[in-house]
């Protein structure tokens, strides 16, 4: 049997990245070694996404108002911004947009809702930034990362047919 040497992919553009392929020292080329997006792999990747946009909500509302007044606020709305967009163009679908999205809503809504007497995200200058400034931002990361990366507009882009 003999040895082979595997160097490293060839990676000259993202789109390669997903069909890559490793060379041999030979020149030969080979599959990519245990690499790859199967059903599962993506299943993960989609909930990995979902508890990130969760855990950020979390996270917001019990430190939206540390530091000066809605400057936390904003910085965690751009985080989720940030995180649906990154989201959508990693996994180069329109979902990856809206699970960190769904993720952010569901925490904040059950944690900001009042319930047993205890209010977590008051009504004030930071708390109205975190909350509304924070789902217009969500919703516009989900919006962008649909609009950029579902299969609709990747088609359309590469000029080949909707829907084929």
């Amino acid at each position: 049997m003999e040895s082979q040497t595997w160097l490293q992919p060839r990676v000259t553009s993202l789109p390669d990245v997903n069909g890559t392929r490793w060379v041999r020292a030979d020149g030969g080329q080979s599959p990519s070694p245990g690499f790859g997006a199967g059903p599962v792999v993506m299943a993960s990747a989609h909930t990995m996404l979902f508890l990130l946009g969760a855990v950020e909500g979390l996270l917001g509302t019990f430190h939206y108002s540390n530091g000066p007044a809605p400057l936390a606020a904003v910085g965690f709305g751009l985080a989720i911004l940030a995180t649906c967009v990154l989201g959508a163009w990693g996994m180069r679908s329109g979902l990856g947009g809206v699970l960190p999205a769904a993720g952010w809503f569901l925490a904040t809504l059950l944690l900001s809702s009042g319930s047993g007497g205890s209010v977590l995200v008051t009504n004030t200058m930071a708390g109205q930034w975190f909350l509304f400034g924070g789902s217009v931002l969500a919703a516009g990361g989900a919006v962008i990362g649909f609009t950029l990366w579902s299969k609709t507009s990747v088609a359309r882009r590469a000029g080949r047919p909707v829907g084929k």
